[in-house]
């Protein structure tokens, strides 16, 4: 076939004229910039899809295979906050040797939607990695996935279709509490990730979890829970030992209603909660007995080692790379399981009480 053989390239125009919209419509849907109407919006895609158009490129013509070479990373919240936990770093580590073979680029986003639209809406980038997905993240995977992007999710849900890095969350947050149970306690408090993206301090309520967006504070909560159903839980705004020190004094703080073992979501929480017992003159384990999640190497913690739930971080990111790397090599992308492991340390004790 000649080059004046070869079919022409769908444009937006041609999309509008097949779904019976504006040429300015069709652009809207494909912009994120407006909301459009759900019909309207659907015929859009719907005939974008039959005519082939993937939405803008904002890549450059001269590119060869059409690629810019860059996959997106989309962490929800702040930037700044993501990195200071050292479960993302090592997870970035794994996302990297996956997508080695690939030589591409990573560029780090945040999903906070302004005035010109989503910023997955006409990024320059071939995949995206969203690690977790709020509701604010699905609505602009519509977009990401009718330019044909790949898409994989590291702890999230983003619907059908979606390839999925997965946690045993649940399990591994029960196996957790029911070590402490196993030691005699009773009076236990929980203390969360984050429920939501506004990363409220605060008591959680089934109102609050029946509303929350963040999958993994809801899935290791319901296993903290399967051990002790009523136990009082709050949220804080972020994995930071700072959010563990404000959880723990507020916990502690009455000596009349003060638990014998706190179970925290996030190790640099317990951290956190480790050094409001200290304040306040009480021994760990002794006093108060504390566990967290994830294994990572936590500083402050002088000759104790916290009992917590080791998740293998590297290897999240990693099974997301090769996902992605599958993907732009036109095989389907698989969703993958993954598990975490136990580890009992020296701030786990029976109460003293």
């Amino acid at each position: 076939m000649t080059s004046h053989d070869t079919p022409r390239r769908a444009t937006i125009a041609d999309v509008a004229r097949a779904a019976g919209v504006a040429t300015s419509t069709a652009s809207v849907v494909f912009s994120g910039k407006a909301s459009v109407a759900a019909a309207t919006r659907e015929r859009v895609l719907a005939a974008a899809a039959d005519l082939g158009y993937a939405g803008p490129d904002p890549r450059a013509a001269s590119l060869r295979r059409g690629r810019s070479g860059i996959v997106a990373v989309v962490l929800e919240g702040h930037l700044r906050a993501a990195f200071l936990d050292p479960v993302t770093t090592a997870m970035m580590d794994g996302l990297t040797d996956g997508l080695a073979d690939l030589s591409a680029g990573i560029l780090l986003m945040r999903d906070d939607p302004g005035d010109d639209g989503s910023p997955l809406s006409n990024a320059p980038v071939d995949a995206v990695v969203l690690i977790g997905c709020s509701g604010r993240t699905k609505a602009s995977l519509d977009i990401v996935r009718s330019r044909g992007l790949p898409v994989v999710v590291i702890e999230g849900d983003a619907g059908e279709g979606i390839p999925r890095i997965t946690l045993d969350n649940t399990a591994a947050a029960a196996d957790v509490a029911r070590h402490l149970y196993d030691l005699g306690h009773r009076e236990v408090a929980l203390v969360t990730l984050p429920l939501d993206t506004r990363g409220e301090r605060a008591p959680v309520t089934q109102e609050r979890i029946d509303t929350a967006t963040v999958e993994v504070t809801v899935d290791r909560l319901a296993g903290m829970r399967e051990v002790f159903p009523t136990a009082p839980a709050i949220s804080t705004g972020s994995s930071l030992i700072d959010e563990g020190l404000l959880a723990g004094r507020t916990l502690l703080a009455d000596p009349a209603t003060r638990p014998t073992a706190i179970l925290a979501q996030s190790d640099l929480i317990a951290v956190g909660v480790i050094r409001a017992a200290e304040e306040l003159g009480l021994r760990v384990p002794e006093d108060l007995s504390v566990a967290g999640f994830d294994g990572i190497a936590a500083d402050g913690l002088g000759d104790l080692v916290l009992t917590t739930s080791v998740q293998p971080a590297v290897e999240k990111g990693r099974a997301a790379g090769e996902q992605v790397a599958r993907m732009l090599q036109g095989e389907p992308g698989l969703t993958l399981h993954l598990t975490c492991r136990f580890r009992e340390g020296t701030t786990t004790a029976p109460p003293s009480r």
